[in-house]
């Protein structure tokens, strides 16, 4: 793809020796595509159009043009698949960093500039632009939308961003060379959002402009059913994934840092522990830390483990899952495993899980929980559960984890020997 000599380049010198490139997916955006395309031209002269499948005028146009790096397919497959597309070019071309900007208009290429300056200080970053979603002129099922995303994005990650389904992104695709994404459609921009959060990858805001036609002049291809529909099945599977696997992940990672393993291996080397013993003190120490007495719970592991024989060491630093960063998580999902089991459904917002932590803390927690309205009962049930579910899970994995360790070990004896 040869650069366009009579267009600047505003990353150039902005991106640490790295190349940036621009990708435009579209689909029917006929009336809009050029001016898009020459707006983006002004800024950066690397731009990957990526026709997904226009059934109007879109393709003869696109096939006019000089200098532009253009994908198209017969079949639209989605917004999702055709950044996808746009980000596997990129690479292919050697790019480091890839800009999304919509087809539609709405977003302006003056903007690049911003992204440009945020990308020499967070060289490492997914950029996000945010708009203002309180600004006239958005309709009010983006900002509902906007306002939902933002809110299971915060329970997943425990991040907050002011605008999650922004598609005017910088993304650092030359850390995704690897990656395997599973979504097609409007979805994905939510996949690749909460698994840079996962994997580490810090995701900046900056603040963008939005320009919304009048109603009857706008064109969109979101489906409010089937697409509003793809996102929450989304949400729910990322919602188990956090639960099951990454807030266990985290936990792990910071008990890490403060020698958890070191003390676990002392205390089993120690006290000769069986791999049963030892998992039966971690699930148990995990259990613990989940039951519904905040203020007590290292005390009555303590006592229980000594009447169980299970090694108290173990017991008690397992039972430190209720470290503050893991309390709003222990508080939403107790309180949700109550409402399955009691067949009560009950949101909770993200303010209230930081107010009720704050209120753990300082020992007001249940008459707090109480004040705003929501049921003890229901929070101490599924606490239980939550804790029984979880305690279970930790023993039977770190049993297997063990059970395999050691036989690896064997293995290898025997082949030195």
């Amino acid at each position: 793809m040869g650069k366009a000599g009579k267009h600047k380049n505003i990353f150039e010198g902005y991106s640490e020796g790295y190349s940036v490139c621009v990708i435009i997916p579209t689909y029917n955006n006929g009336k809009t595509i050029l001016a898009v395309i020459r707006d983006v031209q002004g800024y950066c002269p690397d731009i990957i159009v990526v026709d997904d499948g226009s059934t109007d005028n879109t393709k003869e146009l696109l096939d006019n043009l000089e200098n532009i790096e253009v994908i198209s397919y017969e079949k639209n497959k989605g917004k999702g698949y055709a950044i996808r597309q746009g980000f596997k070019r990129a690479l292919e071309k050697g790019f480091d960093y890839a800009a999304t900007i919509d087809a539609d208009g709405q977003h302006y290429a003056s903007d690049l500039p911003v992204f440009a300056g945020k990308l020499k200080e967070e060289p490492d970053a997914l950029i996000i632009g945010s708009r203002n979603i309180e600004i006239e002129g958005m309709p009010a099922k983006n900002t509902f939308a906007n306002k939902f995303s933002n809110f299971w994005f915060r329970v997943e990650t425990g991040q907050k961003l002011p605008d999650t389904q922004s598609g005017y992104r910088l993304y650092p695709v030359r850390l995704y060379r690897k990656w395997k994404f599973f979504t097609t459609k409007y979805e994905f921009e939510v996949e690749v959002l909460v698994r840079s959060a996962w994997s580490g990858i810090k995701i900046v805001p900056v603040p963008v402009r939005v320009f919304y036609p009048k109603e009857e002049e706008r064109v969109t291809h979101f489906r409010p059913l089937p697409d509003f529909a793809r996102i929450s099945v989304l949400n729910t599977v990322l919602v188990l994934i956090t639960f099951l696997f990454i807030i266990p992940r985290n936990a792990l990672r910071y008990l890490t840092r403060n020698k958890f393993m070191t003390i676990v291996k002392e205390q089993i080397l120690a006290h000769n522990e069986s791999p049963f013993k030892v998992s039966a003190a971690l699930g148990f120490g995990v259990f613990m830390g989940i039951v519904p007495i905040w203020g007590f719970q290292m005390l009555a592991a303590a006592f229980l483990a000594h009447f169980m024989r299970l090694n108290k060491i173990i017991v008690l630093a397992a039972s430190n899952i209720s470290i503050p960063p893991m309390i709003p998580f222990i508080v939403y999902f107790s309180y949700k495993a109550g409402g399955l089991v009691l067949n009560h459904y009950e949101e909770i917002s993200v303010e209230t899980l930081q107010n009720l932590k704050t209120q753990i803390m300082a020992g007001n927690f249940y008459a707090t929980l109480d004040e705003l309205g929501y049921s003890i009962f229901q929070y101490v049930i599924g606490a239980l559960v939550f804790a029984l579910v979880m305690g279970l899970a930790t023993g039977v994995i770190s049993y297997l984890i063990m059970k395999i360790s050691l036989w690896m070990g064997k293995k290898k004896k025997l082949k030195n020997e």
